[in-house]
């Protein structure tokens, strides 16, 4: 199969994997909490990673730099995912899924800027799209009309966790091309969940399911393993393409997220915040052409 066909099914994997992931994780942030949904379907995907690991035998003989750069990214995973969910327990979910979008804007940036990648002149419009779109998204216009500049609850949040997923996918890059794919993906899922717990502890976080429905802790486990797919088949693509590419196809995850919230949440956006997300997921298409 052709390399740019494989990189761009990766992405594609991915943009549904965080789809549905996101939707979910939006859903269940706001019932149990964003901590208890981000540890518990982390763990759960952890978990399933390390049975296909094992069921596959795979080496683990990293180098020096590697071993440094696996914890420096499951701190950037773990920081971005708390950001967001945090950011989709006080907002919107389709809001909050289009401010998103920025991670993308913020991959390309940082690979730019540090690992020499370029963009083409379609790519570079498609940023300014996201850009433009997810301002025109995360605005609360409403209280603009009243003449106060306020940002839509949950944004702030979910900027910073845009910000730490630019960086983690430029590290997942050099990560994923030097141990491969399965290694990388499995050894950053173990350092979310230690993160996690000594956050836990750190910040007196409540991870306990004992008053949770099996409906709830199924869907966890469910969610867990389909966002450890599409970090995988990301992954897998980035061991084969550039992450000035890839990303930017599976941050279209926006599309499936916010769909998901209209239909089964009948979430609610002024015609301009649905005209921002609009412009963003195009430009989000745009960049990988």
């Amino acid at each position: 199969m052709n390399i740019t066909l494989i990189s761009i099914l990766a992405g594609i994997g991915g943009m549904f994997g965080w789809g549905i992931y996101d939707f979910l994780g939006g859903v269940f942030a706001k019932q149990i909490g964003s901590f208890r949904s981000l540890f518990w379907s982390q763990l759960a995907g952890a978990i399933a990673l390390l049975t296909l690991a094992l069921g596959l035998k795979t080496g683990l003989n990293f180098p020096i730099l590697i071993v440094i750069l696996l914890p420096i990214a499951s701190i950037l995973y773990s920081a971005g995912y708390l950001f967001f969910f945090k950011g989709f327990e006080k907002g919107n979910v389709s809001i909050i899924a289009a401010t998103m979008n920025l991670w993308a804007v913020f991959t390309m940036l940082f690979a730019f800027l540090f690992m020499g990648q370029r963009l083409s002149g379609p790519q570079t419009l498609g940023v300014v799209m996201i850009l433009s779109g997810a301002t025109l998204a995360a605005l609360n216009w409403n209280e603009i009309r009243e003449h106060k500049f306020l940002l839509s609850l949950g944004v702030k949040e979910t900027t910073f966790g845009a910000l730490f997923f630019g960086l983690f996918w430029n590290v997942s890059e050099i990560v994923s091309e030097e141990i491969g794919w399965l290694p990388a993906t499995l050894f950053v899922k173990f350092g979310i969940i230690l993160f996690l717990l000594a956050f836990s502890l750190f910040a007196g976080q409540r991870i306990g399911l004992a008053q949770i429905s099996a409906k709830t802790r199924t869907a966890l486990i469910l969610m867990g393993i389909i966002e450890t797919g599409a970090v995988a088949l990301v992954n897998y693509g980035l061991t084969i393409g550039d992450a000035i590419l890839i990303t930017p196809i599976a941050s279209a995850l926006s599309i499936v997220t916010i769909t998901l919230a209209i239909v089964f949440l009948k979430d609610r956006v002024t015609k301009i915040q649905a005209t921002g997300m609009g412009i963003a997921v195009i430009g989000i298409i745009i960049t990988a052409f």
